[in-house]
C-alpha cells in the first residue's frame, strides 16, 4: 500500500491546539505559520503544557496572509488582533537558549493571562529569525522544541494502542505536523533518510523524544497519565536517554502539501532507536 498524508496540522502558538489543515505551504521553517507565535511569562521564558495544560484550550487561527490571528477559548470571548511585526525586539528564552520575539501588545497578553491565570503575554518569531536547529539533518525553526516538522505513522500509533493495557490514546497526545498512513509496519518512520511529500523533501533529524505532554487530554487540558510513557518505557527507550516516538524532520526543499498526498522515501537509513526488551 503507498504511504500517504493522513492529516497535515500546524501549531500557530506553541503548545497550544493545533489547527487542521486539508493543504498548505511547507516553508524551511515548518508548516506556514507553525509555532511563529509562543506564550511567555513576565521574564520572557516560554510556557508549555508541561506546566500550563490549559495552553490545550486554546485554539488559534491564522488568516492565510499571516496578517491576522485570532484565538479562542472555551467561556471566553474570541481575541482577534492584527500581527504586529514592527514594534521593538524583546529578548526570549526557550530551553534556555535566548531568541527574540515581538510582543503583540497589552489586549492578547490580559486575555492569555485570563485563560491560563498567570501573566502571560504573546510574542511573534521576528522575520529576521534565523536559528539553526540540530540533528543529523541541520535546518531551521520558529519557536519548535527543535526541528520544523514533526511526523509519526498510523501504525506507530496502532503498536502503541496494541500495547496499552486502558484505553486507546488518540494522535493528538503528540501533536505531529504530518501523520503518515499505509505503512503496515510501526516506527517506519524511524529509518527515513529522506522523504518527498508534494513538492516538497524533508531529511531525518532525530527520533522524537516524549515528554510530559503527551500525558496531557488534548480536548479538557488536563492531565490524565501516567500513559502513554509508562508503555513507551517498556519498548521504545532511546539510545540516548528517554523514550520516542516519531520522528523531527528538517526542510530540504520547500513546497506545497495537502492531504492525501503520496509519501516516498528515495533513501532509507538504521533505526537509531536501543529497544528494551519488548513486553
Amino acid at each position: 500500500m503507498t504511504a500517504v498524508v493522513e492529516e497535515l496540522i500546524s501549531y500557530p502558538i506553541k503548545g497550544c491546539a493545533g489547527e487542521s489543515l486539508r493543504e498548505t505551504t511547507l516553508t524551511y521553517a515548518g508548516l506556514a505559520h507553525d509555532r511563529g507565535f509562543m506564550v511567555v511569562d513576565k521574564d520572557g521564558t516560554f510556557r508549555s503544557q508541561r506546566r500550563d495544560p490549559r495552553l490545550a484550550l486554546i485554539r488559534p487561527s491564522v488568516g492565510a496572509c499571516g496578517e491576522r490571528l485570532t484565538l479562542r477559548a472555551p467561556g471566553f470571548e474570541d481575541m482577534r488582533i492584527s500581527v504586529d511585526l514592527d514594534s521593538p525586539r524583546r529578548e526570549v528564552a526557550l530551553f534556555g537558549n535566548r531568541y527574540r520575539g515581538i510582543d503583540q501588545g497589552d489586549a492578547p497578553a490580559e486575555w492569555l493571562s485570563s485563560v491560563l491565570g498567570s501573566a502571560s503575554r504573546l510574542v511573534r518569531v521576528p522575520p529576521e529569525h534565523d536559528r539553526v536547529t540540530d540533528g543529523r539533518t541541520p535546518g531551521t525553526s520558529g519557536y519548535a522544541d527543535g526541528s520544523a516538522v514533526h511526523a509519526v505513522s498510523r501504525a506507530s500509533l496502532d503498536e502503541l494502542n496494541r500495547r496499552l493495557d486502558g484505553p486507546a490514546i488518540p494522535m493528538s497526545r503528540f501533536r505531529p505536523n504530518i501523520v503518515i498512513d499505509g505503512w503496515e509496519e510501526p516506527h517506519r518512520e524511524d529509518r527515513v533518510h529522506r522523504m518527498v511529500v508534494g513538492d516538497a523533501e524533508l531529511g531525518y533529524a532525530k527520533l522524537a523524544i516524549r515528554c510530559a505532554v503527551t500525558l496531557v487530554d488534548q480536548r479538557s487540558g488536563a492531565k490524565s497519565g501516567p500513559e502513554p510513557l509508562r508503555t513507551l518505557a517498556r519498548y521504545r527507550r532511546a539510545a540516548a536517554g528517554g523514550v520516542a516516538f516519531g520522528v523531527k524532520l528538517s526542510v530540504l526543499r520547500p513546497g506545497r502539501l495537502a492531504v492525501a498526498d503520496a509519501v516516498t522515501v528515495p533513501i532509507w537509513a538504521d533505526s537509531q532507536l536501543k529497544e528494551a526488551v519488548p513486553r
